[in-house]
């Protein structure tokens, strides 16, 4: 309940700041707070799929996966600038008072940058949230065609197998799922770290053998050069 409190508590904020800086573009508050409002559902889209591009795709896919994002959310919001100036053209009659949309709202490097900030902000949120009061609710998924929940501190790591994951639990329970193993980086949060390309681990069950293996229940797992420093970093 606290971590859906301050989540609204910073996209209010985020629409009060916004609203703040179009006044600067001689918009007066009310104008300013709907304007903002345009920004909305498409920097909450940005912060939802951005994290989702799957990082173990090759560099092209996840280039062109994140391109389509990020053309997506922007279509989004102009849509959402032009429907409202409408809705304020029509239902207020904005044509007498002579109100017209500064160009800026039409800058697509202004509006990247705004919606670039406000999801990344959100992110940090989130992370600090995770971090600070983590789930205790079991993580859902399907495996074959059923649904299995399971305990995150039940998870000991997730392997990433070309197109499946598989989820190794604890007593020998072993899982097959289709989702991409950043989204489960994404999922399980801070209790995990990627070892390598292929692999996430459960870290208070994680012991590390040497610079480049660490052992998972019995299990010696490699660690890439990549995540080499992450890895050290925790037991020093």
């Amino acid at each position: 309940m606290k971590k859906r409190i301050l989540i609204v508590a910073y996209w209010l904020a985020a629409i009060a700041l916004t609203a703040t800086l179009l006044t600067s573009l001689d918009y007066d508050l009310g104008h300013a707070v709907a304007m903002s409002l345009s920004f909305l559902p498409a920097a909450m889209a940005l912060s939802y799929f951005l994290p989702k591009v799957d990082r173990t795709r090759g560099r092209k896919d996840q280039v062109l996966d994140t391109i389509f994002i990020i053309l997506g959310v922007m279509t989004m919001t102009f849509f959402f600038i032009y429907l409202i100036q409408l809705l304020f053209l029509l239902v207020i009659d904005q044509v007498q008072s002579g109100w017209d949309l500064p160009s800026m709202l039409w800058n697509p490097v202004f509006v990247a940058v705004v919606l670039a900030i406000l999801a990344y902000g959100h992110y940090l949120l989130v992370k600090w949230l995770d971090k600070k009061f983590p789930s205790e609710r079991p993580v859902t998924f399907n495996s074959g065609y059923k649904k299995v929940s399971l305990r995150k501190e039940d998870i000991l790591y997730i392997e990433s197998r070309d197109a499946e994951v598989w989820i190794y639990a604890r007593d020998g329970r072993q899982y097959r799922n289709r989702t991409g193993i950043s989204q489960w980086e994404d999922v399980l949060g801070p209790g995990f770290v990627r070892i390598h390309r292929a692999f996430l681990v459960n870290r208070a069950e994680m012991k590390v053998l040497s610079s480049e293996s660490v052992s998972v229940a019995g299990k010696e797992l490699p660690v890439s050069r990549k995540y080499k420093d992450s890895v050290q970093q925790i037991y020093e």
